[in-house]
């Protein structure tokens, strides 16, 4: 059993692609904990898509053993985070299983928006923060500039900071020195008894679900019989380890400890994110306290294809939300998709992973509706709801008032780009309310923007503006009350659901019209006209008209007067019209995808 002044629990904190991974491969092949045979690059990400796009979308644990030359064997627990916004609730549940955090900083880049967001966050957490200026080796650093934000900004002598390169193995033993030198030990308990926070877990196909802890006093071995403290639910403990980085078996796990708990349990909805694990036999007085609860600010339906495959589709969502407790959903059906899911994310790049995830990990055929946020109505009668989904907005006769949800966002970016951004701000209905200069090529705007605006192409706008350069955190802000409408498409004057959307009424409409038409493009030809149109209410603001497939029935007519061709024609003219009449248009699934996923 190893001494709890010998363990060190700590994370990685960063900016996306500040090197937090690379660093990781570095410190496991330090501390000889992966054999250089089995090394490979991002060892810790495991998943596929965090390999293709270069992000971290998960947090991942592993324990190291690292020999110090003066003070000998440490236990060194390290948690390897996500960088972006969308999955900062990962990051949260890493800082609390901890009790320090490398701060990585890109000597190229300086001090972004997530690495402050990421440094405050630990910081209320009451973490020792050790500063790592990473990149040194790069021809495009800039250590000074980094050291002196580092100053400015974030208020951490730049004495503290250590110079690293995590690709070349520059600095990586003074690294692990600082490490055992400046992050506390686990601190003591006032509690005997067992007292373990699940901080993240995962479903296994032969061992159910894997729960992923902190033990923070007391110890834990096979054998146990357990309770989980806020569901009640009581389990036999079948296997107990630790990640090195894969998971190996251990007699027990004891206070201070990070590792995994096996307890046969097949039912999802029986683990908690947060919850308190103790023993039956000697149960804890109170729980630890755990993580606040998660707030999605994207919404957005997830149908399957094939409308057989909905049971398929529940149990996916399952076992995905064990993996990803950020994700929440309900049961909602439409008449022009069938019966799928509501779904709420942390954002859109948070939505992107998910159905990625469901599309390769679970082997789902999914179409997701345009996404969209919570609105807050407020009736003539002065009663409030909630809506999420664009049909639940009441008749406007009514509505007194239309309330949404804004974002207070910090934007890092050069200096140069101040005039573009400010006006992509003003384009989306938001207010720049401070300005901030870093340094000479680098400023942060603050500003107010409606969370509605952000949710398409706001990010890959300011990243093309600021060449790559700009960076955006963000935190959800106040409801503003605005001028907001249902935009509803019509196809041959029969609404289509799925295409429905909440827009404010000086865009609806571009948007409109913009969809009308996209849909003109994408749908087949009927055999009679048919009319595309955006209405807001019984209102058109936007119409297209789809042209007739006509059959050319003068083809047969060989030479002859005019007026037996002009006949031919407007009999088939006369039949058109009868046609529109009682004609429907069926709209094929793949018009949906099309136009689902252009608009997304």
């Amino acid at each position: 059993m190893v001494s709890v002044s010998r363990i060190r629990n700590f994370c990685i904190i960063a900016h996306v692609d500040h090197g937090k991974t690379t660093l990781s491969d570095r410190l496991l092949e330090r501390t000889n904990t992966v054999v250089r045979r089995e090394m490979q690059e991002q060892l810790l990400d495991s998943m596929d898509l965090e390999r293709e796009r270069g992000i971290t979308i998960k947090s991942h644990p592993v324990s190291m053993e690292y020999e110090h030359e003066a003070l000998g064997e440490f236990l060194l627990n390290l948690n390897d985070t996500p960088g972006h916004v969308d999955f900062s609730y990962e990051v949260s549940r890493s800082l609390v299983a901890c009790e320090g955090a490398l701060l990585l900083i890109d000597a190229s880049q300086g001090i972004e928006a997530q690495t402050v967001a990421n440094a405050n966050l630990a910081m209320a957490n009451g973490l020792a923060i050790i500063p790592v200026v990473n990149k040194i080796d790069l021809p495009g650093a800039h250590v000074d500039d980094v050291l002196q934000q580092l100053e400015d900004i974030l208020a951490i002598p730049r004495e503290e900071a250590i110079l690293a390169s995590a690709k070349t193995g520059i600095g990586i033993d003074e690294i692990l020195e600082a490490i055992v030198g400046r992050i506390p030990p686990p601190p003591p308990q006032k509690f005997s008894q067992l007292r373990a926070l699940i901080f993240d877990s995962i479903f296994d196909t032969y061992k159910g679900v894997i729960c992923h802890i902190r033990v923070f006093s007391g110890s834990l071995k096979a054998g146990d019989e357990v309770c989980m403290m806020r569901t009640g639910m009581r389990n036999t403990v079948k296997e107990v380890g630790c990640f090195c980085p894969k998971m190996r078996t251990m007699d027990v796990l004891s206070e201070g400890q990070i590792g995994y708990v096996v307890a046969s349990i097949k039912n999802v909805s029986e683990v908690k994110i947060g919850d308190t694990v103790t023993l039956v036999s000697d149960p804890a007085a109170e729980m630890l306290p755990g993580y606040k609860e998660v707030r999605p600010m994207v919404f957005s339906g997830i149908y399957p294809i094939d409308t057989n495959d909905f049971e398929k589709l529940k149990s996916s969502l399952a076992r995905l939300q064990l993996n990803d407790s950020s994700l929440v959903y309900q049961a909602e059906s439409s008449i022009a998709l069938g019966f799928g899911f509501r779904c709420g994310f942390l954002g859109l790049l948070h939505m992107d992973i998910v159905q990625e995830r469901l599309r390769r990990e679970y082997d789902m055929d999914i179409i997701s509706t345009y996404p969209s946020v919570v609105y807050k109505i407020k009736f003539t009668d002065g009663s409030w709801i909630g809506v999420d989904n664009p049909l639940k907005l009441p008749d406007p006769s009514n509505i007194d008032e239309i309330h949404e949800p804004t974002i207070l966002a910090k934007i890092h970016i050069p200096n140069t780009s101040i005039g573009d951004i400010l006006a992509l701000i003003s384009e989306k209905r938001g207010v720049c309310e401070n300005t901030e200069t870093l340094d000479s090529t680098r400023v942060i705007l603050s500003c107010t923007l409606p969370l509605n605006e952000i949710l398409i192409d706001f990010n890959d706008r300011l990243k093309s503006i600021t060449r790559g350069y700009g960076s955006m955190d963000y935190d959800l802000g106040e409801y503003m009350e605005s001028d907001l409408v249902r935009l509803d498409l019509l196809v041959n004057g029969d609404p289509v659901d799925a295409f429905s959307s909440i827009v404010h009424r000086t865009k609806a409409v571009s948007r409109g019209r913009e969809m009308c038409e996209k849909l003109k493009e994408i749908l087949p030809k009927q055999l009679f006209k048919v009319a595309i149109q955006a209405a807001i209410g019984a209102n058109v603001v936007a119409r297209e008209t789809l042209s007739a497939l006509r059959k050319d029935v003068t083809a047969k007519c060989y030479g002859g007067d005019i007026s037996r061709k002009r006949k031919l024609l407007d009999k088939q003219k006369e039949g058109k019209k009868r046609m529109k009449q009682i004609g429907k248009v069926s709209i094929p699934q793949d018009a949906f995808l099309k136009i689902l996923k252009t608009s997304a």
